[in-house]
């Protein structure tokens, strides 16, 4: 890291535990080569109290950012259309989307528009700040469903389910047991509201409004 004024740090994936150190490390490590800023990438639910298993991870990574002597920018995105559209892309053969997501409601934010967000944030200086990089609304379930029956041209109904039947579909369809349970965890914050802030960063940052839902389901359309 040495001679690097600035550091573009996206996530770790995998077990938390896992994370964090790794989290830690690449912190402790930019401090000690003299890393001027930190634009680090996190989530809009870091929360420590957060049920979703993830956004902890967020949140105590944040206290290390603080905590470090770098100055940072944080982009705390909602969830990635290109990742959440996965489950109605599914969902298609049989035409239920079954999630427990009851009447939870989520800001879809795409990978594209995160990493415009990411790049102007390093090119500036230092905001000292947390930025919510979401999309321009904040559907619940029937609506995203709705929205891709129309883009794809297939019915596809939004059922509510628990998370005890979720972890048993996903059981039966041999999900490893670690991403059950980050998969549960993510729903139960989702259930809990904590994805449904929308905020105008995108544009601010960038210049550009957020890719709408349409042409997110359009670029998905034949997976």
């Amino acid at each position: 890291m040495r001679d690097v004024d600035t550091l573009v740090f996206i996530s770790s994936d995998g077990p938390v535990a896992e994370v964090m150190v790794h989290h830690q490390n690449v912190i402790r490590a930019a401090g000690a080569s003299g890393v001027a800023h930190i634009v680090a990438l996190s989530g809009l639910d870091a929360d420590l109290s957060s049920p979703f298993c993830y956004a902890v991870s967020y949140g105590y990574t944040e206290r290390l950012l603080a905590e470090s002597e770098c100055a940072v920018s944080i982009a705390r995105t909602s969830i990635y259309s290109e990742f959440f559209l996965g489950f109605l892309a599914t969902a298609r053969a049989s035409g239920q989307v079954r999630l427990p997501a009851a009447d939870g409601r989520i800001s879809l934010v795409s990978r594209s528009d995160v990493a415009r967000c990411l790049a102007a944030l390093a090119l500036a200086p230092a905001t000292g700040r947390r930025h919510d990089i979401t999309g321009s609304q904040s559907l619940d379930l029937d609506a995203i469903a709705a929205a891709g029956s129309r883009e794809w041209g297939t019915p596809l109904k939004y059922v509510s389910i628990t998370s005890g039947e979720h972890c048993a579909e996903m059981a039966a369809a041999g999900e490893d047991p670690w991403w059950m349970y980050a998969y549960s965890t993510m729903f139960a914050s989702i259930r809990g509201q904590r994805w449904a802030a929308v905020s105008d960063q995108v544009h601010r940052l960038t210049g550009r409004s957020p890719t709408p839902i349409r042409i997110a389901l359009a670029r998905c359309k034949t997976v």
